[in-house]
């Protein structure tokens, strides 16, 4: 499942093709949402916002429209009148601009609210601060972490719930870890000073970092430019730090990767 940096960069990308441009079509494969289609044809795209995974597409006449991609779920983006390339994908949303259309293909979480009224939806009410929020701080993760209702979880468990950090997954879990050299069955309450304020750092510096600098569609783009993992992924290759090979193990069901000298 996508994280919160690609979900964020999807959301430049939707921006970027439809906002504040008034909308030609409006499509919706549900027929729950069919009479919202005349209700927001000429109307425009305000602003696609991100909470987590979950995308907000908000309206000019005040309704939002609640998506979150799950693991099948991908908005596309195409010319105005163009046809799609062939896909197995369902198409579940289209909404078209005489310019450019935006289409949701395969995704089961839609539902519209009136703007107003999104913060009720329930997935918005299970989660934590987005951590790309750049109203976020370190200093309110830390407290995050130090609060009762996660000081005694595993890291490695507490990083992948969206209740915590939304936003944050599993090539972020390892990052942020390797970055604080802390180990996932670590637990905040345990952790000192320096690795409490480390953890918190890392929490919001990776993320944004690959936020930053992940899912450029430029392949001519200098590599160096690139979000790049420092254990993800790279079972076998040296750390950075210390030169021991990275290790693979499995952590909350999914693969963990971390090295067995930086971190304790």
């Amino acid at each position: 499942m996508p994280e919160g940096p690609e979900i964020r960069r999807a959301a430049d990308l939707l921006a970027a093709a439809v906002v504040n441009k008034p909308l030609t079509d409006v499509w919706f494969a549900f027929g729950s949402l069919k009479p919202y289609q005349s209700a927001l044809r000429g109307t425009k795209i305000t602003s696609i916002e991100t909470r987590g995974k979950a995308l907000l597409t908000h309206f000019s006449n005040g309704l939002t429209l609640y998506s979150h991609n799950q693991l099948y779920g991908v908005w596309r983006v195409v010319n105005a009148g163009e046809v799609a390339k062939e896909t197995k994908r369902s198409l579940r949303v289209k909404l078209e601009t005489t310019e450019a259309a935006i289409l949701l293909y395969s995704a089961s979480e839609i539902s519209i609210y009136d703007t107003a009224e999104i913060e009720n939806h329930p997935f918005l009410q299970r989660i934590g601060p987005d951590v790309l929020d750049d109203r976020l701080t370190v200093a309110q993760v830390r407290e995050r972490l130090l609060s009762p209702k996660f000081c005694k979880r595993q890291l490695g468990g507490m990083l992948l719930d969206q209740a915590f950090l939304a936003g944050l997954g599993n090539y972020l879990r390892a990052e942020i870890l390797w970055l604080a050299k802390l180990l996932p069955d670590n637990k905040p309450k345990g952790l000192n000073e320096t690795e409490l304020n480390a953890l918190a750092d890392a929490c919001l510096s990776v993320a944004r970092l690959s936020y930053a600098t992940r899912g450029t569609l430029d392949e001519n783009v200098h590599h160096g430019a690139l979000f790049r993992f420092k254990v993800f992924g790279r079972t076998g290759q040296p750390c950075e730090r210390c030169g021991d090979p990275i290790v693979k193990t499995s952590v909350s069901s999914r693969p963990f990767f971390w090295c067995p000298v930086c971190q304790v």
